[in-house]
């Protein structure tokens, strides 16, 4: 298949699972923070937070092994299957310990409280992580889709009905959101035939080995991605208080926008940078789908900082409001991880997961230092800057990095003037006083962009036209 027409699908088939869901998700922030609490807000994204860094330790990361290894026919999908469940069952156990610790010690009253929906939260995402891997390393894009769909429809219908029809408040929340995830972990289970893989008589120590070989780096990768992603919270919420987090984590919704097209973007081009892998990228592949990539994101970036006043005004009830302050720096951030997961696509071409932990690891020592400085200052905007400085930090050390394997061709000084637009609109937006002149700047400064991208969306624009014209002729 068409290195174009082979990603092209793939991101079809994820946009089906990622997008519509993702979107009708976004339209129910308005309900999540009219029904819970600021402080209840920030518990559940606190419990988030931290099941996000036990994950990559407690499981050894497997999961990145399973996809990475299932693409790979070489290796048996027995093997896989049955390494991942013993890996998924030893970290639920831990878990299970940790929680029986923390009500006899009661170290955290919080968690003591709430510790029957934190073990549920880990099972789901734990196998949640590991049976949407193996779907994709085995090419099971369509089931994926339909799952992902499943499990979104199955949440926000649970969210609806445990908010405002019972009112059972923060812990519905938790309810609706472990429930979703597990029954598309059950349709996954079935369509790949996982049960019917599991050997638990099979002497696999070879095969496990190897793929924790190959996840064991990433598991430094991983809490260094925590950080970048998440250790801001604990800091925020150290200097300003659990209420402030919660609107830390609420001011994510709209930068969730871009996060779509970076979750589907990056969920295909993994698949492609392995399949297609070319050092030295003789017919353009790899340079054509960076600049497209990056020109779009670049520009949804710009208008979403543009118009997030009245995002904000629409999506943000009573005391969230504030959070329109911190959207256009996370939004930043979420462009450079993008394009750094991008990037990263080639590591994983070439099965070199030290890179991937090297650069991360030094954007969450930036991250932290920087939060730890701006956050006692200028409060959650400084956790918010600190996060976007250090996911700039990660692209450029991975750009740079990339060298040693591939020779792509991009205008970067064109790039690092967009970026710096960004920035100066990011700065531009915290001018409250004239907010007329402002938005006038912002959209003035949004055309600049697409000025500055304007032959790579002709590009872009001629060779969607040239398929379209060639599917024409074969008819």
């Amino acid at each position: 298949m068409n290195r174009y027409k082979y990603l092209l699908k793939n991101i079809g088939l994820l946009t089906l699972s990622n997008f519509a869901t993702k979107l009708l998700s976004f339209f129910l922030v308005p309900l999540y923070t009219n029904v819970l609490t600021t402080a209840e807000y920030g518990t559940y994204d606190l419990f988030n937070t931290t099941i996000g860094v036990l994950l990559p330790i407690l499981t050894l990361n497997i999961q990145d092994a399973v996809m990475r290894f299932s693409m790979d026919a070489r290796y048996s999908k027995k093997a896989i299957v049955t390494v991942a469940t013993k890996y998924l069952l030893i970290s639920n156990l831990l878990v299970s310990g940790i929680l029986v610790c923390n009500y006899v010690i009661d170290f955290s009253a919080v968690v003591k409280q709430f510790s029957f929906y934190f073990f549920l939260m880990f099972l789901a995402q734990s196998l949640s992580g590991i049976i949407t891997m193996y779907a994709r390393g085995i090419d099971k894009i369509s089931d994926l889709s339909v799952s992902s769909v499943i499990s979104s429809a199955i949440t926000i219908f649970l969210n609806i009905i445990f908010l405002i029809v019972f009112h059972f408040g923060l812990p519905g929340y938790f309810l609706a959101n472990i429930i979703g995830p597990i029954f598309q972990c059950l349709y996954l289970i079935i369509k790949a035939h996982v049960i019917q893989d599991i050997e638990w008589d099979g002497n696999f120590s070879n095969e496990e080995k190897i793929l924790t070989k190959y996840s064991v780096p990433l598991i430094s990768n991983s809490i260094a991605w925590w950080v970048n992603n998440a250790s801001d919270r604990y800091i925020v919420v150290f200097f300003c208080g659990l209420a402030e987090n919660g609107i830390y984590s609420v001011a994510t919704k709209i930068p969730s926008i871009l996060n779509i097209f970076q979750v589907i973007f990056n969920q295909a081009w993994s698949l492609s940078a392995v399949r297609d892998f070319d050092p030295d990228d003789r017919d353009g592949f790899f340079a054509n789908t960076y600049r497209a990539y990056n020109c779009g994101m670049v520009i949804l970036c710009s208008i979403i900082i543009s118009s997030d006043k009245l995002l904000a005004k629409f999506l943000y009830a009573k005391d969230f409001y504030i959070a329109w302050k911190y959207v256009p720096w996370l939004t930043i951030a979420i462009l450079f991880g993008a394009i750094s997961g991008y990037v990263g696509g080639f590591f994983t071409a070439v099965k070199d997961s030290k890179i991937f932990a090297k650069s991360t690891i030094y954007g969450a020592v930036t991250n932290i230092v920087l939060n730890l400085i701006l956050t006692p200052i200028i409060g959650v905007l400084g956790a918010s800057v600190a996060t976007a400085i250090s996911y700039f930090e990660v692209w450029a050390l991975r750009y740079w990095y990339s060298k040693r394997y591939i020779r792509i061709k991009i205008n970067l000084a064109r790039d690092l003037i967009s970026y710096a637009f960004l920035v100066i609109q990011a700065s531009a937006l915290l001018l409250e006083s004239i907010d007329k002149s402002i938005f006038i700047c912002e959209t003035f400064i949004s055309v600049v962009i697409v000025i500055l991208y304007w032959n790579d969306i002709i590009a872009i624009f001629g060779k969607f036209k040239d398929s379209v014209h060639r599917k024409a002729i074969k008819k």
